[in-house]
């Protein structure tokens, strides 16, 4: 029987590996669509986040049967209640990557990036795939340095955001005020998918430690100049 129950939390383990995977997937699937208005790539990465849910509902009725018939406490009990948070967080990555491919559709044949910000967003892309591979690695591994890394890497992320509205507020915006909203949300997608791959690793740091990560951080600052001396 307990044999039966840790292979049950390893399946959900896994599962988390997949979600994180084919969101992972679906973001890069999607930028590709958003920038080259590939309708048939768009619509593909639209009904695959289908798959996405069906895994997240699955995760969440496996998981609350183990909370009935189990009754997990402690290290058990965490990876049950933070999974659940995870797979939360990966479902809404998958649907921000379907908001991407569905204005990819939206816009076709048009192309809603305008050349000059091409490169931004693709950057953008880029960087949220690799921030959800690095969330899967944390995921199978249990590395709580690395899973600390993801925030930091965020911060990337969060200037390119910055560098999207430096060029909607510059004076010498000339494409629009339809393709303005355009990129504002565009930017805000890729925004709030890098924050849940973000939260992601955090919630594997609590599943390790037993202390939220940003507690965590705290408690390993290096020590200031002061400190050293």
């Amino acid at each position: 029987m307990r044999d039966a129950y840790h292979e049950e939390l390893d399946s959900i383990g896994d599962s988390l590996v997949e979600m994180a995977r084919l969101v992972g997937s679906a973001i890069g699937r999607a930028t590709t669509a958003i920038l080259d208005s590939d309708l048939k790539l768009a619509e593909n990465v639209i009904e695959g986040d289908q798959k996405v849910d069906e895994l997240h509902h699955e995760l969440e009725a496996r998981a609350i049967a183990l909370l009935a018939r189990q009754q997990p406490v402690a290290t058990d009990l965490r990876i049950v209640v933070t999974s659940l948070r995870m797979s939360a967080d990966l479902e809404r990555s998958g649907d921000l990557a379907q908001h991407v491919a569905k204005l990819a559709r939206l816009r076709y044949p048009e192309r809603a990036v305008p050349h000059d910000l091409h490169a931004t967003i693709l950057e953008m892309g880029q960087l949220a795939q690799r921030l959800m591979a690095k969330a899967a690695e944390v995921i199978i591994t249990k590395d709580v340095d690395l899973a600390l890394q993801l925030e930091q890497d965020d911060d990337a992320m969060d200037l390119l955001h910055r560098t999207l509205f430096q060029h909607l507020m510059d004076d010498r915006w000339k494409h629009g005020i339809e393709t303005a909203v355009d990129v504002t949300l565009l930017g805000r997608y890729y925004e709030r998918y890098a924050d849940h791959a973000v939260a992601v690793a955090k919630r594997v740091v609590y599943l390790v430690t037993g202390e939220h990560a940003d507690d965590f951080q705290a408690d390993i600052q290096p020590p200031t100049q002061v400190e050293k001396a």
